[in-house]
């Protein structure tokens, strides 16, 4: 079976076809036929090498993928070959105390499809029943493929980490990937006011019809902290959330209010920080750190988007025979959602 990936760790050169053995379910697993795959900043990260994470080489990227079942290992009843399914790529051991008590993100032996196994930018996949789930026709292929793993990190991160209520202010440092779009959408539906801060304007109006208030400039002379105290009248931020790490999470502390939390879902930028304690207890604030989610909060998410209330965005389609194209979209300044790749199921 052929896989987009690559056999040695390194930049997008190393970024090839590589052929991994195929997979048949066992009880309890589902196969699918892959359609559509998409890519996460994750796999810019796994193809680098991340410190302390071993895989399997070569090795397929893509965490997120949709397609139809073409195969059932025994003691599957409620899935037939053909359904139209998309994937949550969170893997759990379903037996650990975390996920008996339906914390499955905070599982001993949680795992991430792409990260921590074979990815899904190939012809097939198999994983277990309870990470494949049933799709309506009226979403395409490529919107499915978007969706589940920043919608599932940006809902349980404001939702449920961040604990937002209806009226709170809520910043999304950064503007045009794909886990900031779900963040605007899942903020909005929860009653918040939403703005977003980027170093360009070039994306306001795109970002305002996801729902977002504001969209404000950070330079040099209005930098983060200033320019959120301005914005909310010198009261602070009731929620931050920030995947951006060391250059903004010290000047997102600074920002919130009094109660405030900033929850922090990544680090793209680099993982240590310094900041200063005094602002934390004399506000009564929180650092609060989320990834992924529980199976509840992914149905929950996946409910919304099969409504349509809320949707994947889409930055550019790319076709099987442009992947390292697909990863290098991920660069581009004008970056506006998700990247996704036609497999070739």
């Amino acid at each position: 079976m052929i896989g987009l990936g690559f056999r040695e760790h390194g930049g997008l050169d190393r970024v090839e076809l590589v052929e991994v053995p195929d997979n048949e379910p066992a009880a309890g697993e589902v196969r699918i036929r892959l359609r559509a795959a998409a890519f996460n900043r994750l796999d810019r990260f796994v193809l680098a090498g991340i410190p302390g994470v071993p895989i399997e080489r070569p090795h397929v990227l893509g965490s997120d993928g949709a397609g139809v079942v073409d195969a059932i290992g025994p003691g599957v009843n409620d899935l037939a070959v053909g359904d139209r399914v998309l994937l949550n790529p969170g893997l759990w051991d379903a037996t650990c105390p975390a996920c008996v008590a339906g914390l499955e993100c905070l599982c001993r032996d949680y795992r991430i499809v792409g990260e921590h196994t074979q990815g899904t930018a190939t012809e097939s996949i198999v994983l277990p029943r309870r990470n494949v789930h049933r799709i309506p026709s009226s979403l395409t292929w490529e919107q499915a493929a978007a969706a589940p793993l920043v919608f599932q990190t940006a809902w349980r991160a404001i939702r449920t980490v961040g604990a937002v209520a209806p009226g709170e202010t809520v910043a999304i440092i950064g503007a045009g990937g794909g886990v900031s779009t779900a963040a605007i959408q899942v903020a909005r539906q929860a009653g918040a006011r939403v703005v977003v801060v980027g170093r360009s304007l070039d994306k306001a109006d795109a970002c305002r019809r996801l729902g977002a208030e504001e969209v404000l400039l950070l330079t040099e002379e209005k930098p983060l902290d200033r320019t959120l105290w301005e914005w909310s009248g010198k009261r602070g931020i009731d929620l931050i959330f920030d995947s951006v790490g060391s250059p903004t999470v010290p000047r997102s502390v600074r920002s919130v209010a009094r109660g405030g939390r900033l929850v922090v879902i990544g680090a793209t930028a680099g993982p240590l920080v310094q900041i200063d304690l005094r602002t934390l207890f004399w506000r009564q604030a929180s650092i609060r750190g989320s990834t992924m989610a529980t199976s509840h909060e992914f149905d929950a998410v996946l409910a919304e988007l099969v409504a349509g209330r809320l949707a994947a965005v889409v930055d550019r389609v790319f076709d099987w025979s442009d992947g390292r194209a697909a990863l290098a979209r991920m660069d581009a300044p004008d970056l506006f959602g998700k990247v996704v790749l036609r497999t070739p199921g």
